[in-house]
């Protein structure tokens, strides 16, 4: 029996899978990723991670911008791949995912049937869950419903960020897909429908304005706000300086600071090593920030070269 396969996938996440199967010795016939962007002022032409990682291995690529596209459709069915394993990647229509006789399997990362949708890393911190997770499952015509392959669980560290568990599950993902594949290739492995709980938690897209921190929440969550959005896309604030201008800031680390009678919005500064905002039930010391335009910088950095006794917070 051939092992052949068709990998899709964008970003830095769906390299680290990629590069484990190649590493396991499957041919990957191809790789499909996004077509080729513009951006910067510049408008300098960039390619996707998973795209730099196929030109590096020689690896044949296909950049469709559209997945119903009847040459992309030739193009992928002339490869004859057994199996096609997504990472990272647009939803496919029936007619690509439902090709391979072995079918299709996605990589998520979390514990589905929770955090389905685009920023389950992001999301499972935000909420304060303590575990997360990966699976591989069978696509279907739903997003994220389809029939379980495999999972493993990993804790959420109270000092994870999305980056730091971003990085955890990759690598996780990528010995799980790996796995995955051995698995199907051998047929020692029986999909399982997914149970859905009493209460299924979602994770859609993240958009600019969701990164704003409410200062009138509770100082964990808020923490857990900052921690879940760090370093990207990172959450934001805006300040109003003594000249009535508009201070946008991106915030990457927090602490909570447990008090009574904190007023929520409150600046207070030492003008040295220490800034915090009050909150419902206390404050929220601030540890790096950027204003934008700027370069990232520890508090201290910041209170050198701003006085923020007089400022004011966009509650």
């Amino acid at each position: 029996m051939s092992r052949k396969i068709v990998f899709m996938g964008t970003p830095d996440f769906a390299v680290a899978s990629l590069d484990a199967i190649v590493k396991a010795g499957y041919d990957v016939a191809a790789v499909v990723t996004v077509p080729d962007r513009q951006t910067g002022r510049g408008l300098k032409v960039t390619f996707s991670p998973v795209k730099e990682y196929a030109l590096q291995h020689s690896i044949p690529l296909l950049q469709p911008e559209k997945l119903r596209d009847p040459n992309f459709l030739d193009a992928l069915k002339a490869i004859g791949a057994d199996l096609f394993v997504v990472v990272a990647f647009r939803m496919l229509p029936q007619v690509v995912w439902a090709m391979p006789p072995l079918g299709t399997f996605n990589l998520h990362a979390s514990l589905l049937p929770q955090y389905r949708g685009a920023a389950p890393i992001n999301w499972a911190i935000i909420n304060g869950e303590k575990e997360t997770g990966v699976t591989t499952f069978l696509l279907n015509e739903k997003i994220d419903e389809g029939k379980v392959l495999m999972q493993r669980h990993t804790p959420i560290n109270d000092n994870d960020t999305a980056e730091t568990l971003h990085d955890r599950l990759a690598e996780m993902g990528a010995k799980l897909t790996v796995e995955t594949l051995e698995a199907l290739f051998e047929g020692t492995i029986e999909p399982k429908p997914q149970t859905i709980p009493d209460t299924l938690k979602a994770a859609p897209k993240i958009f600019k304005q969701d990164c704003a921190i409410d200062w009138r929440r509770d100082g964990k969550y808020i923490v857990n706000f900052v921690r879940g959005l760090s370093p990207y896309p990172a959450a934001t604030t805006t300040m109003t300086d003594t000249k009535g201008e508009n201070i946008s800031m991106k915030i990457f680390a927090t602490e909570f600071e447990k008090a009574e009678n904190s007023i929520a919005g409150e600046i207070k500064s030492d003008g040295k090593k220490m800034l915090k905002i009050g909150v419902n039930d206390g404050f929220i010391k601030i540890l790096s920030l950027q204003i934008s335009g700027k370069k990232k910088i520890s508090v201290d950095e910041f209170l050198r070269g701003y006085n923020v006794s007089d400022w004011k917070l966009n509650v």
